[in-house]
């Protein structure tokens, strides 16, 4: 798989803004969704392609889809949430990844 099919997208949050506080080292920690088959190996090489830099640990969780159901007015509407796949990577001290870079003016 290609970088831009193993990442799907950073997730940018408050709590994990505050991570990096927590963390010892002071090493800075990204959240990432990525594609579920993809591997720590993958996701580290995948980050360090696309963002040009060293990666110190990764860490994955899996989400399965949970079942939802509405009531309307006519029925019971019942489906699912999409399973998805969320890694955290650390990068190793002094490097950092700006989102915001290559974004226009």
């Amino acid at each position: 798989m290609e970088a831009t099919q193993i990442l799907k997208r950073p997730k940018l949050s408050e709590k994990m803004a505050n991570i990096p506080e927590k963390n010892k080292g002071n090493k800075e920690r990204y959240l990432f969704i990525v594609d579920i088959r993809a591997n720590k190996i993958q996701i580290a090489d995948a980050v360090a392609k696309m963002y040009g830099v060293k990666i110190d640990a990764v860490n994955t969780i899996n989400y399965k889809g949970k079942a939802k159901s509405r009531y309307t007015k006519g029925k019971v509407v019942e489906g699912r949430t999409k399973a998805y796949k969320k890694a955290i990577v650390t990068v190793k001290q002094g490097e950092i990844i700006d989102f915001y870079a290559e974004l226009p003016n």
